[in-house]
């Protein structure tokens, strides 16, 4: 939903409405910025596709490169995703998730609510939720992560609307900056403690393969347990990222930009034919000059690749949102599925794991990439149709309306008024 930060009005479809008497409660699903929806979902698609592979084998060889056991179509599948895919549409997905922050805190003020315990409590909700998934459901999570960024991106509320792209980029690179410090750091440490380091990462690596390949449920959640203590020390990396993603994502929203693109027509066309292309061209160069990073092994090279990649994802994920928003309509179909983003997350990991993992039908390491990459896209087709059908009757999808109740700290209405009940 566009709101005006400074007005007693917000616009709507249909026109203006008066809101000073407003009370800060559920947006209604026909008061939604709909560009939003459906950048949720091409995210949701992108995301599915970036972490079939982890689904399908050990999480820690999934994020490496373009693996040089592929061979043939597997390996141009593979190759597909690191260029066009990996790292690009979990930053998109952040980016949403700071222009909703900035949505939220402004439909407050128009409310005259106060905002902070609101917030307080959606990012407990969200920590809970995403506590459940990480230990109990699969370890590459990210919402955890989200949940305790998103303390820190309360502070940024008041912060300037013209210095949120530049803290954004900054945070952002301050973890390439990091990556490229550790790199250098690496020259100092002996040959030999590089090879403790890679001998580690394989264990851990076969770990994950004993405990989700061929485990049951209950050594799949100790290795969850094992997992989610590594990701907590990635987030040494992976938080600058994600919050700078949260304040670019809050200046687009604030400044309109989602809401009236026509507005900033000029800034669009530069990360259509600009950025774009230089964050593809880096990536190429990224992906030829070190295509496979070794688990365990990071030196100077490895790191100037990460860094390199990073960059690229940057300006990739502005290109691949500013030409969401110029077919938005042509991609509307995808809304539903964005409009059920969390639940439609978490049905992506209860699918797969019970697909692949040793206590479901055990398919780990089964599937080629190529045929992942194509399952992928039909499991997300099921989900656009099963959350179309869905929508049709609730106004939320099953997770986000727990996470409003816990949010609002009320039941906010599930089912739709009859009325109401048509195709979105």
């Amino acid at each position: 939903m566009a709101v005006a930060a400074c007005s007693n009005r917000r616009s709507t479809h249909g026109g203006t409405t008066d809101v000073s008497n407003a009370t800060f409660q559920p947006i209604a699903p026909d008061e939604r910025i709909a560009t939003l929806d459906v950048l949720r979902g091409l995210a949701l698609l992108g995301i599915l596709l970036m972490n079939m592979e982890a689904f399908v084998g050990p999480l820690d060889l999934s994020t490496s490169g373009i693996d040089p056991h592929w061979r043939g179509v597997d390996r141009w599948a593979d190759a597909f995703v690191y260029i066009f895919v990996q790292g690009k549409f979990f930053t998109l997905f952040s980016l949403l998730f700071g222009a909703g922050f900035a949505v939220m805190a402004q439909r407050a003020e128009v409310a005259g609510r106060d905002f902070t315990r609101f917030y307080l409590r959606r990012s407990l909700g969200l920590l809970g939720i995403g506590l459940v998934h990480a230990l109990l459901l699969w370890s590459g999570d990210i919402l955890v992560a989200y949940a305790l960024l998103s303390f820190l991106l309360l502070a940024f509320r008041d912060a300037p609307r013209a210095w949120l792209p530049a803290m954004g980029v900054l945070a952002y690179l301050a973890a390439v900056g990091l990556m490229l410090l550790l790199g250098a750091l690496m020259l100092l440490v002996p040959a030999d403690t590089t090879a403790a380091q890679a001998a580690h990462a394989q264990a851990a690596i076969e770990a994950q393969r004993q405990a989700y390949g061929h485990g049951t449920y209950g050594q799949a959640v100790l290795q969850r347990l094992r997992d989610f203590g590594a990701s907590l020390g990635a987030l040494l990396v992976v938080g600058p990222q994600v919050l700078g993603m949260f304040l670019i994502g809050s200046w687009f929203a604030r400044s309109g930009a989602i809401a009236d693109p026509e507005a900033h027509r000029r800034l669009f066309a530069w990360l259509r034919w600009g950025a774009l292309p230089l964050g593809l061209a880096l990536m190429l160069a990224c992906a030829w000059y070190q295509p496979w990073l070794a688990p365990g092994r990071f030196d100077l090279r490895s790191a100037a690749a990460y860094g390199g990649t990073a960059v690229a994802g940057l300006l990739m994920c502005l290109g691949y949102l500013a030409w969401g928003v110029r077919w938005s309509h042509a991609l509307r179909g995808l809304a539903p599925a964005g409009r059920m983003a969390l639940s439609n997350y978490l049905g992506q990991s209860l699918v797969c794991t019970l697909l692949f993992y040793g206590y479901g039908l055990g398919g780990f390491e089964q599937m080629g990439r190529a045929w992942q990459l194509l399952f992928a896209v039909a499991l997300f087709a099921v989900q656009l149709l099963l959350s179309r059908v869905w929508l049709h009757h609730f106004r939320f999808g099953p997770m986000e309306w727990l996470w409003r109740a816990i949010t609002y700290w009320r039941l906010p209405p599930l089912r739709r008024d009859p009325a109401d009940a048509r195709p979105r």
